[in-house]
């Protein structure tokens, strides 16, 4: 998406009220707590798994793991796993605050992408990311770089299941990404450490509050836009990635259900002609785009002559979700609670 390629480059409290609405994540397990007789850290070792494409064999659970990605990196501290990273890196969101006091224990090798070099220095043992452009030519390092120094990797599902890679944008995908990819990410990576039962306690918590979020919604005749970054070519979401999980799971349509491209930039005239009912809108604090900044889209939308008549511009109907609720994270759950608690404050939805 936007922002893995580092060369790509009263309605706010509202925002606030529903950041305090069953979006804050799940509490880190403690790291030293007993995961009991289902997991096991000997048991069923080698562990050996098919990840997109390549056969990953892990001999011990790690104790050195570095995240290259914001996603990883929350769903190994989810699964109460600081102490066994070395590093983290590509951040583009403040931490849910169940996972400040984890993520404070873990360094952070870059705000953007490290270096290869970089992440060698704290002699991983294992190295997970979410993307194929973090993890692959063009990125910090390919796979083969790192499997050839004994170093096993790890490429988040989600970008490579029914998804094609091979253009210059943000990819395309060949059928609609599920939250199912995103639960077996966590019980991958919690099979790849010895903590299955924490895995199986954290899938079990996101499940339950999808069904929450979207229980006795009824959304049919309600239209949505995504909008990612950038204020010049905006990044608007397509049909099928993270914003088409949470569009489905809600019932809604997105206004862009029509292209399958992850992240098509689209012009505003498109934008205003498709006249969404309301809009998604990224409030990013990375600094790699134009608009990155929720307030940001907000002064745009409701200044330029192209966009400032927009029914949803009109209405102040905005839903301000950080970057990781617009990816397929665990966030992707907390983009469901929100955009469902917003639909029905603006009195859209049953």
């Amino acid at each position: 998406m936007p922002f893995a390629r580092p060369v790509r480059s009263a309605v706010l409290f509202l925002a606030g009220a529903l950041l305090s609405t069953g979006c804050g994540g799940s509490a880190a397990p403690s790291a030293s707590s007993a995961d009991g007789p289902a997991d096991s850290e000997t048991a069923g070792r080698p562990v050996t798994l098919d990840n997109c494409g390549q056969r990953v064999r892990i001999d011990a659970p790690p104790r050195r793991a570095v995240s290259l990605n914001q996603g990883t990196t929350e769903i190994m501290l989810s699964l109460g796993l600081a102490d066994r990273m070395a590093g983290t890196a590509t951040w583009t969101d403040p931490l849910p605050k169940s996972l400040e006091k984890a993520d404070a224990r873990v360094t952070r090798l870059a705000d953007n992408a490290p270096s290869f070099e970089k992440v060698l220095d704290v002699e991983p043992d294992f190295v997970a990311a979410s993307f194929a452009s973090t993890l692959g030519k063009g990125g910090v390092a390919t796979r083969d770089q790192f499997e050839k120094l004994g170093v096993p990797t790890y490429l988040s599902p989600s970008d490579c299941a029914g998804k094609d890679n091979s253009g210059d944008g943000d990819g395309v995908r060949t059928e609609p990404l599920t939250m199912d990819a995103v639960y077996g990410e966590v019980r991958d990576l919690a099979r790849v450490f010895g903590v299955e039962k924490r895995g199986e306690t954290l899938v079990a918590d996101l499940k339950t509050r999808v069904s929450r979020a979207a229980s006795g919604l009824d959304a049919e005749n309600v239209t949505l836009l995504y909008w990612f970054a950038n204020s010049q070519s905006p990044y608007m979401a397509g049909c099928c990635g993270a914003p088409g999980v949470i569009t489905r799971e809600l019932g809604a349509k997105n206004v862009f259900d029509d292209t399958e491209e992850e992240w098509p930039q689209v012009n505003w005239e498109t934008v205003a002609d498709r006249d969404p009912d309301v809009l998604v809108i990224g409030d990013l604090t990375r600094r790699q785009q134009t608009a990155e900044t929720a307030a940001r889209k907000i002064a745009f939308l409701e200044s330029d002559p192209v966009t400032r008549n927009m029914t949803a511009v009109r209405e102040k109907r905005y839903v301000l979700l950080s970057g990781q609720a617009m990816n397929p994270t665990v966030r992707t759950v907390e983009g469901v609670e929100k955009v469902a608690a917003a639909l029905r404050a603006y009195g859209l939805a049953g």
